[in-house]
């Protein structure tokens, strides 16, 4: 399974960063997270409750942070066991850039899944996944508004003005075509005097 996206954030490059390397944050914002602990260096234990189609399981697993380079970028290794459920295994890319006062993340994620959970249908659990990145993100930028409620203040207040102007209904008209509208009104006017 293959999944990519990206998702603009009001949080400055370094608070995002933060956010996303705190257990506490990520408990928060993982659907069904049970856990995250902390293990030593960029090691990190998670339980985590998950349901696909009637399959329904706890994995736990460990998470492994490569490639750190802060604030920008890292790649997270996942592997989680949940037992007759099967298992689930991949990695995922994660990249922060810069965005005005905030900053966009961008991930690529690749995954394998096995057992029961895989016989319920390659469809069935790109949806669940899917499903399951979408709500992380939306809470993930929930904890930020509770955590950083000026920077989304700021950011409200930013795009307040682009909202307040009023919108144009077309294209400008072009120069030629007011030359030849000025060829046209001289030419009545000589019409008319003559």
């Amino acid at each position: 399974m293959e999944m990519q996206g990206n998702r603009a954030l009001a949080v400055t490059q370094q608070q995002a960063w933060e956010a996303l390397n705190n257990p506490e944050v990520l408990k928060a914002s993982i659907p069904g997270c049970d856990k995250v602990e902390s293990t030593g260096n960029n090691q990190y234990v998670v339980a985590v409750a998950v349901k696909v189609g009637p399959v329904a399981a706890k994995f736990a697993g460990k998470i492994t942070l490569t490639d750190v380079n802060p604030p920008e970028s890292y790649t997270l290794g996942f592997d989680g066991q949940g037992g007759a459920a099967g298992f689930g295994k991949g990695q995922a890319q994660v990249k922060l850039t810069p965005q005005g006062n905030g900053c966009e993340l961008n991930y690529k994620v690749g995954a394998q899944v096995g057992g029961k959970i895989a016989q319920m249908g390659q469809r069935l659990v790109d949806g669940v996944a899917k499903s399951m990145a979408e709500d992380f993100f939306r809470r993930f930028d929930e904890e930020m508004q509770r955590r950083h409620p000026e920077a989304y203040a700021a950011a409200a207040v930013a795009a307040a003005p682009a909202a307040a102007e009023p919108a144009t209904t077309g294209k400008p008209i072009p120069v030629w075509l007011w030359v030849v509208g000025a060829v046209l009104v001289v030419a009545l006017l000589f019409w008319w005097l003559r």
